[in-house]
């Protein structure tokens, strides 16, 4: 089984995988995909790829600043575009090899962009975290340790999502709702 977690930023997806997890123990097993984009970026191919695109501004010292790339991406859906186009492949092989590596598992993909992905059609289930703006921002900001401007850019760059594509849509964080859900997988 594939269960697919979207939302924007703070949303807590991450949250919810983990109490999927805690019910279903060693049956299940979380990809958090923003960890995969991160850990492409240290591929040579990769960083290249990026600096011809975008400059050595994007470096801090030899590796990929990623708060540098973020400011450059998340204020041009062309520079977005590019980025992905960049990484996106990579990222592919990752997710295709832990998608196969865990094929006895029950698998959780979560992601702001899994839904414009050939992932999303692989899911069994799909859940859709629609939390409001500002108790995402506020989360957002504790976590990332980034200014209210930050995760004003970051929200701009985010997606529209098609809630009639979402087997569950939760529209707050209530504790027992969640456990409900999880619950029913």
């Amino acid at each position: 089984m594939i269960i697919g977690i979207c939302g924007r930023s703070g949303c807590g997806k991450s949250t919810l995988a983990k109490q999927i997890l805690e019910v279903k123990g060693n049956n299940a097993i979380h990809l958090d995909i923003d960890k995969v984009g991160h850990q492409v970026l240290l591929l040579p191919d990769v960083k290249e790829e990026l600096i011809n695109s975008f400059g050595s501004s994007i470096l801090n010292e030899d590796n990929i600043d990623r708060k540098r790339l973020g400011e450059i991406v998340f204020n041009s859906r062309k520079e977005m575009d590019k980025l992905t186009e960049i990484t996106w492949k990579y990222m592919q092989i990752e997710i295709d090899r832990f998608i196969k590596n865990n094929h006895d598992k029950i698998i959780i993909l979560d992601w702001l962009l899994l839904s414009i992905t050939k992932y999303f059609t692989m899911c069994d289930l799909t859940i859709l975290l629609d939390i409001p703006y500002e108790v995402r921002k506020r989360r957002a900001m504790l976590r990332d340790n980034i200014t209210e401007e930050a995760f004003a850019l970051r929200e701009k760059a985010s997606i529209n999502f098609d809630e009639d594509k979402f087997d569950f849509i939760l529209k707050e964080n209530d504790p027992d709702e969640i456990k409900r859900l999880v619950k029913l997988l």
